[in-house]
């Protein structure tokens, strides 16, 4: 199934947190600055700056430094994953319900 459960567990403790999808989202359409990053989001430059090194440990982003710019990108990679964990459930939930509906498909037209 997983073969990284702390990397993993890094991706999702990155993703529990509202600001944090919103940083991943907004440098999902391009790169940004970390005073960028933060401009729409109702928190200190220091407290954004704390939620990307949460980001960037989880290895979900990745800061370029030139000058006095900090440039932030998406590592989309460690999305995969959570995405491999969810679906791993989301086949499981799809062929019980099946089974739930074909279960009760054939009570319907026993009853009859």
């Amino acid at each position: 199934m997983v073969e990284d459960p702390v990397g993993m567990d890094a991706v999702f403790h990155a993703l529990a947190h509202g600001a944090r999808r919103t940083m991943l989202r907004r440098l999902a359409e391009r790169e940004l600055t970390v005073g960028e990053l933060a401009e729409p989001l109702d928190m200190s430059l220091a407290a954004a700056s704390k939620h990307l090194q949460v980001l960037e440990r989880a290895g979900l982003v990745r800061r370029t430094i030139a000058g006095r710019r900090h440039v932030c990108a998406l590592e989309p990679a460690p999305l995969a994953t959570a995405s491999a964990w969810l679906d791993f459930y989301r086949r499981h939930w799809a062929d019980r319900l099946d089974a739930l509906e074909a279960l009760l498909t054939d009570d319907e037209g026993t009853d009859r």
